[in-house]
């Protein structure tokens, strides 16, 4: 069986830390939305709030805006998600 090796690229990926500890509904959402639009396609937020809501509008806000959510980690009361931003729609 022939093994097959492959070149790989190193790519720089941008995180943005997003720091919305003690805001409540509907601000970590809201800010979250203002910080995506000033990424660059390929670039990450990492978006860090305690709002036990924002479990509901995170998502539902990447769902309208078409962008990616990588992960969801909880800590205490802290919830953190990395989201990718998406390539812009096909016109």
């Amino acid at each position: 069986m022939a093994r097959r090796v492959g070149h790989h690229a190193c790519i720089m990926v941008t995180t943005i830390k997003l720091d919305l500890t003690g805001l409540k509904c509907p601000l970590p959402a809201l800010k979250t939305r203002k910080a995506l639009k000033a990424l660059r396609p390929g670039e990450r937020l990492e978006v860090h709030c305690t709002d036990p809501l924002a479990v509901i509008d995170i998502p539902n806000l990447l769902n309208e805006m078409g962008d990616s959510l990588e992960s969801t980690e909880r800590a205490g009361d802290r919830i953190v998600f990395v989201i990718e931003k998406a390539q812009p729609a096909a016109v």
